[in-house]
């Protein structure tokens, strides 16, 4: 059942690293290039006309890789894995309208701030709705009404309170990846490493699934998770598919992401750490995206409150580079913070683990 997770992420690697540059030449023929602020680094003008919309190779590979994976394994699909993708596809969705209306009408901002939250919030609550239904024979849906750490902990939160809890959520990471990318390949390398992460706890979670029984190592800590396995399946078409694109985002950058890309992806982070119960676990393994976020709460809190600024230039990563630093160095350092983020945020899951032993 392995086979599966390997077939996805070598499938997904494939076709970004081959369907890529075809993009890139199909949005380069049409000019549909990336808009620069005026008020951003000076050294960003250069990458005025870049091709953008990138997201839309690796969610096309991450989903053909998934369903090529089960072709070839001749195993279905999960509810599970069909309602991340479905949030990913759907969040790819209003970043894709975004980013075509800041090409027409050459801006850098694109839908209307009440119109690019209305869709988020569809995308969202389409997705927490599904997500409490479809009980598989052990009364399991994807999400549980119960929040989670490690595995779920405390008081049934409730369907209202789910849905609240699971668009901030989509909405926090969904921006959050947007925010971290503004530089040649941060976001993109960084979401690999939390797609590696996701792909270790879904196949954990599988061989110490409480619907293993006699199997178990450890019975008093296994996990109550629908579909584990094909969490990891996921999770793996993704960390290919992103690999590959990284092999053409990387500076110089042949292509960006732009809000396709990085809608998706914080969507999909969402919803894999919704459906495999480690929702605050994620504040953890993407702690990079977190901190860049954090940096544009402080920063506008800040000039409010008191009229200055902490940082030269929000977000983050910008801040350094008006320091000095090189962006690939920036970048670079950016990564192994995430990195860093990832060994304590699998650390402590396996702690978690451990502990009940």
């Amino acid at each position: 059942m392995m086979n599966q997770i390997l077939f996805a992420g070598v499938i997904g690697l494939f076709l970004t690293l081959v369907g890529t540059p075809l993009l890139i030449k199909l949005l380069a023929r049409k000019g549909y290039g990336q808009y620069i602020r005026d008020d951003g680094p000076r050294e960003h003008a250069s990458k005025r006309g870049t091709p953008t919309m990138g997201g839309i190779a690796f969610i096309l590979a991450t989903v053909a890789a998934y369903f090529l994976s089960k072709v070839i394994t001749g195993k279905p699909p999960t509810f599970s894995g069909l309602l991340v993708l479905g949030l990913m596809v759907g969040m790819g969705m209003v970043g894709f309208l975004d980013d075509y209306i800041k090409i027409v009408k050459r801006r850098s901002l694109g839908l209307r701030a009440k119109a690019k939250m209305a869709g988020q919030l569809i995308v969202g609550i389409a997705f927490a709705v599904l997500s409490l239904q479809f009980a598989d024979s052990r009364g399991q849906t994807p999400a549980s009404t119960k929040l989670s750490f490690i595995t779920d902990f405390g008081w049934t939160i409730g369907p209202v309170l789910f849905v609240v809890w699971a668009l901030f959520m989509i909405l926090a990471m969904s921006n959050g990846v947007n925010l971290t990318d503004g530089l040649d390949g941060l976001a993109t390398g960084a979401s690999v490493l939390v797609f590696g992460a996701y792909t270790f706890i879904g196949v954990w979670q599988f061989q110490e699934s409480c619907a293993n029984g006699d199997t178990l190592t450890n019975p008093g800590a296994c996990y109550e998770v629908r579909d584990p396995l094909d969490l990891a399946v996921v999770s793996s078409a993704l960390m290919g598919a992103c690999l590959g694109f990284l092999w053409w985002n990387t500076s110089p950058a042949k292509i960006f992401m732009g809000d396709t890309g990085s809608l998706a992806l914080g969507g999909v982070l969402a919803g894999l750490a919704i459906c495999s119960r480690t929702e605050l676990l994620l504040a953890i393994l993407g702690g990079l995206f977190v901190l860049i976020t954090m940096s544009v709460v402080i920063q506008v809190g800040s000039f409010r409150l008191t009229g200055k600024r902490v940082f030269r230039m929000a977000p983050l990563q910008h801040h350094f580079e008006l320091k000095g630093w090189s962006e690939v160095l920036v970048v670079v350092r950016f990564w192994i913070i995430q990195g860093i983020c990832v060994i304590v945020g699998l650390g402590l899951f396996y702690a978690g683990w451990a502990a009940d032993k």
